[in-house]
């Protein structure tokens, strides 16, 4: 016999109330348990990976971040399928860095491009020097998170500039980033910090220029990067144009889980937990054509991210095991 909510004394809306809590509950519980299951899925290792030596002719192995600093700065730039655009960049980045007083290193990681990347960053090695640029190609596609990661952990730099291959962000505040960075240090008194480059300044000219969707999803993802994610301290997570002390890139990327699009968020999420300050800066950006990022399919994709990250931290399944060490 059908039961009646006459008979059950309970009115239609407590009801509906009662079974939405339940299948809530329900999907919260299975979201748990496929966000433990499938944490470990990450391959957190450092590749072992060659780059083509132009002063002996031969393939040598990438160096470790754990080994001691040869050089001032290293840039490592991810690129995938960017034979066209990086170059561009790479005709303003070269003569920006041949006039500075400080040692550098270019490290391109070809995140399993199918097109000529590879071989066009070969090109500028055997023009400037394996020592300058060198090319990272990964054997297979790991997503920007996982590129920037790699290159990183093979940089040779007392600091490191994580930048975008569109080069959408202008070189020439590259000094004011680094300046920020070191005044950070200096203030801190410590050799753990993050300068990051920041469009928030350029929010009101983005709304302007753009579709009433895109601002939606605009507005909505930084509301989700808050609410979900926990970062408050920084008004921009996304910009490529972040530059870390080696210390703090040590501490924060072998622990690292993301390897795609909302890898910058757990950047942020690792640096909280380990007390790492970070300092934003006003950077001049300007949108370039061929981004990779498709906006709904692309800002769905780092939703389910930031829902995994908050997640597996809080359920234990992630976890900063390496601590800072002592100053």
């Amino acid at each position: 016999a059908v039961v009646s909510t006459q008979s059950t004394g309970m009115s239609p809306y407590l009801l509906f109330g009662i079974y939405g809590i339940f299948m809530g509950l329900i999907l919260f519980v299975v979201f748990v348990f496929i966000a433990k299951a499938t944490a470990s899925l990450t391959d957190k290792r450092r590749l072992q990976l060659e780059f083509f030596d132009t002063e002996v002719d031969k393939m040598m192995p990438f160096p470790s971040i754990h080994s001691v600093h040869s050089l001032d700065l290293s840039i490592v730039i991810p690129a995938y399928n960017e034979s066209k655009r990086l170059p561009v960049f790479l005709d303003v980045l070269f003569p920006y860095l041949s006039v500075v007083s400080y040692s550098y290193e270019i490290i391109v990681v070809d995140d399993g491009s199918k097109d000529t990347t590879t071989d066009m960053v070969h090109s500028y090695s055997k023009k400037y020097g394996s020592n300058i640029i060198r090319c990272m190609k990964l054997p297979a596609n790991k997503g920007k998170g996982g590129a920037v990661r790699q290159g990183i952990l093979s940089a040779r730099g007392k600091e490191i500039l994580f930048a975008d291959a569109d080069g959408a962000t202008d070189i020439n505040d590259l000094e004011k980033v680094r300046k920020s960075l070191h005044d950070l240090l200096e203030k801190s008194n410590t050799k753990y910090g993050i300068a990051v480059g920041s469009r928030a300044h350029l929010q009101d000219e983005a709304v302007a220029n753009r579709s009433f969707l895109r601002n939606i999803l605009m507005y909505g993802f930084h509301m989700f990067v808050y609410l979900v994610g926990g970062i408050s301290n920084i008004k921009d997570t996304q910009c490529g144009f972040k530059l870390f002390s080696r210390s703090a890139a040590q501490a924060i990327f072998p622990q690292m889980n993301i390897e795609r699009w909302a890898f910058d968020v757990e950047i942020f999420v690792i640096a909280n937990i380990l007390g790492i300050e970070a300092t934003e800066v006003a950077v001049n950006w300007e949108e370039i054509d061929g981004s990779k990022i498709v906006p709904i399919y692309s800002w769905l994709e780092m939703a389910k991210d930031l829902l995994m990250i908050r997640t597996r931290y809080m359920i234990g399944a992630w976890a900063v095991t390496e601590r800072l060490k002592a100053e």
